[in-house]
């Protein structure tokens, strides 16, 4: 044993001369450099023996293994970057838990970068490419130029909850307008016939393809009574949208939707305080994603629920998948949301 490791066990780690190596943890612990190695490497294969006695060892000399030295050797840095918008929806909070845990299964740290607009990300993507992430998955849109920058940088990119018809890119999403005409279908059916519409901020993909799906299934119900104003997916933003309805729109709308839930209880919440209008008997509101609050026995929303967790665990499982394979090609996961018949919203008998 060398002696700078005894006098490392000697002091109780107090006094160190030098940082301690995985050498150094496998002189202790009496096995090989590469087995430490594998030992703290996740998904490794390590005999419990082993294990054991290289957690010992480390533990003696207060040894960590240094991640940025690791990332140096295997030319990753074992990061991935997670770009959204704070203008988004509620339910994005759920998505990081999601794709933060099965990342962390697999060894890899998330790096978030939160815009304010979605239209800001030039800017961000200039701090992804100084941390060297190996992947990306991104909330946001980008542009075909942004997205050319990752490509040379050999960074693979999953869209999430969005993506480009005309495009070879790698998506996972919930089918949005699928979604929305089932919604009006339900509402039509009942026999409602005016309609205002809540969309969500003007470069937000996701309200775009949802606000898209709602008109073009009236459209095809024949219904033209329609009013469309614009909010930012905030509860605020919803109250004051129906209100903006209400004062444009004579008599008030029969149905509401909104493109997102949080909206779609501001505007219940208005609905009732200010107007005094009884939900679902005068008015019925419906909105999109099925968050938590949804589901209270105040509001009882029709939604339709994203499936965030088997999407959240497609986005990693691509995104691990180009990272260590950069020549597969092209992937979009398309999945379907839970339809939630609640009590906010007059819906025809049909289960359809």
């Amino acid at each position: 044993m060398s002696e700078q490791v005894k006098r490392r066990i000697e002091n109780g780690n107090k006094i160190p001369r030098r940082r301690v190596t995985s050498y150094d943890v496998a002189e202790l612990a009496g096995v090989s450099q590469s087995a430490v190695s594998r030992v703290f490497q996740t998904g490794a294969s390590a005999s419990k023996d082993m294990r054991d006695r290289v957690f010992s060892a480390a533990n003696k000399l207060g040894y960590r293994p240094n991640a940025i030295a690791r990332g140096l050797i295997t030319q990753r840095s074992n990061m991935v970057a997670v770009i959204i918008s704070r203008q988004t929806n509620l339910y994005y909070p759920e998505v990081l838990v999601q794709i933060t845990q099965r990342f962390s299964e697999h060894g890899i740290r998330v790096l978030l970068f939160a815009l304010e607009h979605e239209r800001d990300v030039n800017s961000t993507l200039d701090q992804v490419l100084q941390y060297r992430v190996d992947g990306v998955v991104t909330a946001v849109t980008l542009s075909h130029e942004q997205l050319k920058t990752l490509e040379h940088a050999e960074i693979p990119v999953i869209f999430y909850n969005r993506t480009h018809p005309e495009w070879l890119i790698n998506s996972v999403r919930c089918d949005q307008e699928e979604g929305e005409r089932w919604l009006v279908g339900q509402l039509v059916g009942a026999g409602h016939k005016r309609f205002a519409i809540i969309s969500g901020p003007e470069d937000s993909q996701v309200s775009t393809d949802r606000t898209r799906g709602a008109l073009q299934r009236l459209g095809e119900l024949d219904i033209e009574d329609i009013l469309i104003v614009t909010g930012d997916y905030s509860y605020a933003s919803g109250r004051a949208a129906f209100a903006e309805i209400i004062h444009n729109m004579e008599p008030h709308p029969e149905a509401v939707i909104a493109a997102n839930d949080m909206m779609a209880i501001g505007c219940i919440d208005e609905a009732r305080e200010t107007f005094q209008l009884r939900v679902p008997d005068e008015i019925s509101v419906v909105g999109f994603d099925g968050v938590g609050p949804a589901r209270f026995a105040a509001y009882d929303l029709s939604t339709v629920r994203q499936p965030v967790g088997r999407m959240s665990e497609a986005a990693v499982s691509m995104l691990i998948e180009r990272i260590e394979n950069p020549d597969l090609s092209p992937e979009k996961r398309v999945f379907s949301g839970e339809r939630i018949r609640g009590g906010s919203a007059r819906f025809t008998d049909s289960k359809i």
